[in-house]
């Protein structure tokens, strides 16, 4: 009876250890975290455009797969929501783009690309004046006039992530046990009232 107590013990111990061992490891250590630095919601022709400007820095790996040729995939989502109390809350609103970077070895160039944006794409000798427009989301437009109704306040949400999942299979398999790859913000959330429709 002593050695069953005993033996669930000493193996949740054991297990603990090797946890605490494997998270102080130096290869275990998280991908540095892409921060909000501020969003905010402004009126435009038939609605609201989102301007947000998020802030990161690409870890030695990521760096390294750029300049070997493996696109990377950064997606930016906007959510739009209000409770309700006698049912499920609202979301008038939930849309992502993305924004496809990547290096051109011939030309040696960093190439910016709207996935969803008619192929619309910028080029740039440096990989920070590429990074430098990812990390700003400008006119962006998100709320149609019909989504919303005046006088009512909101919540929006914004966030941005490498989405491995648009990346070629054999990568999306190797990023998923490796931390490196995990790049993502938490969401940001800030109240929207709807004073008056855009004009």
């Amino acid at each position: 009876m002593t050695i069953k107590r005993f033996f669930p013990l000493r193996l949740v111990a054991v297990l603990w250890i090797a946890l605490a061992v494997w998270l102080a490891a130096p290869g275990a250590a998280h991908a540095e975290p892409i921060a909000v630095q501020r969003a905010s919601l402004q009126a435009d022709n038939s609605g609201w455009s989102l301007e947000a400007r998020f802030d990161f820095e690409l870890n030695s790996n990521l760096e390294d797969a750029v300049n070997k040729g493996i696109p990377l995939y950064f997606t930016t989502d906007f959510e739009l929501s209000r409770p309700r109390w006698y049912w499920f809350d609202e979301q008038p609103v939930n849309v992502s783009q993305t924004l496809r970077l990547s290096f051109q070895p011939l030309t040696r160039e960093y190439r910016v690309q709207g996935v969803s944006s008619g192929g619309l794409q910028f080029g740039f000798s440096t990989l920070k004046d590429a990074l430098a427009v990812i990390k700003h989301v400008s006119s962006w437009h998100v709320i149609e006039r019909s989504d919303v109704h005046p006088g009512e306040t909101y919540t929006a949400s914004v966030r941005m992530q490498l989405d491995i999942a648009l990346m070629p299979k054999p990568f999306q398999i190797d990023a998923v046990n490796n931390r490196d790859w995990n790049l993502a913000s938490e969401w940001k959330r800030f109240t929207f009232t709807v004073t008056e429709r855009a004009k």
